[in-house]
């Protein structure tokens, strides 16, 4: 296992503590007037998603972690378990909806994705920034209400719900953000 000096420390870092892997989302050098120098991080875990705040002086070093980022195909869903399948060998792979989190709410099968493997395991996958899903259901909009601040709760076709402009009606495809669950436009079929 490949070890990471503190010299090498950078937003952005994969590195492995007590057998979990972490994402360096914050690493501030300080350099106190008497001392050695200290590398304050904030680390993400990457299975559990939570913040951990760690303090090494220079000249530590911590593991790497053995993360690869992988292009993969979102085959379907069997109850809580997501099943994917890598563009690449074919190998199918399974999420839980904690592992999951809120993206299902924007995943279509046959959509391609981009999945996290720590040791050839899956622990995490990122849907496209932006996906278009078609209107299943919404209250009709008030005729002669042209507001355009108006908005109401839209349930998508893959049963999540989101706020949308007055005017979306049913049937109709919508772009959506994935990374703020926003609408963004009404596309046309």
């Amino acid at each position: 296992m490949a070890s990471i000096n503190t010299s090498d420390f950078r937003k952005g870092l994969k590195v492995q503590i007590d057998g979990d892997p972490y994402l360096m989302i914050e690493c501030n050098f300080v350099k106190p007037g008497k001392g050695q120098a200290l590398y304050k991080c904030r680390l993400r875990n990457l299975v559990r998603n939570t913040v951990l705040d760690r303090t090494y002086k220079s000249g530590d070093s911590i593991e790497a972690a053995e993360i690869e980022e992988i292009d993969a195909q979102y085959l379907y869903r069997q109850a809580d378990q997501f099943v994917f399948m890598n563009n690449e060998n074919y190998e199918q792979y399974e999420l839980s909806l904690e592992q999951i989190d809120d993206a299902w709410k924007y995943l279509k099968e046959g959509m391609e994705c981009s999945m996290v493997l720590f040791n050839g395991n899956p622990i995490t996958m990122t849907p496209p920034n932006h996906v278009i899903l078609q209107v299943e259901y919404c209250e009709p909009g008030v005729k002669g209400n042209t507001a355009s601040n108006l908005t109401k709760p839209v349930k998508m076709e893959t049963g999540a719900e989101i706020i949308c402009p007055a005017f979306v009606e049913i049937g109709e495809m919508i772009k959506v953000d994935t990374r703020t669950g926003e609408y963004i436009e009404r596309v046309k079929g």
